[in-house]
């Protein structure tokens, strides 16, 4: 191989490491009642409004049912149903962050979404344990930001763990 075309594939192999290392740490928070959640933003391909949803039979109660994005058709999962929390009206705040996780496209339906925030590794502490040796399923840990705290979500537990979050 020639000098100059290892030259280019170190190039690009360094140019594509940056752009990760852009995300690592970045966080999307929405508001799902009263407290804020985190999701990895390497997840997050984009935020809708809500919009018409196609019920599906035979499905948790948690999905809502499906979409169509520009053609393509996608789940929908309501987060306070997910969360166990009581189903509220949707407002003008609601929105669907759709995410992308093992190349299944996903959309939460969420309150409010409010920022995207870079917590560092050293500020995030292990998920709580609810009982010995067990933390929420969904919880990939607590991220501290000023006097604040933010659940940090394991996207791939809520989207593809099954069952209730009770």
């Amino acid at each position: 191989m020639a000098l100059k075309d290892k030259l280019d594939i170190d190039y690009i192999d360094d140019e594509y490491d940056e752009e990760e290392d852009t995300l690592e740490g970045k966080f999307l928070i929405f508001t799902q009642g009263s407290e804020a959640y985190g999701i990895e933003i390497r997840h997050v391909t984009e935020i809708i409004c809500i919009q018409n949803i196609s019920e599906v039979p035979d499905m948790p109660a948690y999905i809502k049912g499906v979409i169509n994005l520009r053609g393509k058709v996608i789940p929908v999962m309501d987060m306070c149903l997910r969360f166990g929390m009581p189903e509220h009206p949707y407002d003008d705040r609601t929105c669907v962050v759709v995410v992308n996780v093992n190349e299944k496209a996903v959309g939460l339906i969420v309150d409010r979404v409010s920022e995207v925030l870079t917590i560092p590794a050293s500020e995030i502490e292990p998920a709580p344990e609810v009982r010995k040796g067990e933390t929420s399923r969904f919880i990939q840990g607590m991220g501290k930001v000023g006097e604040e705290v933010k659940i940090l979500l394991n996207v791939e537990k809520l989207l593809f763990d099954g069952g209730n979050a009770n």
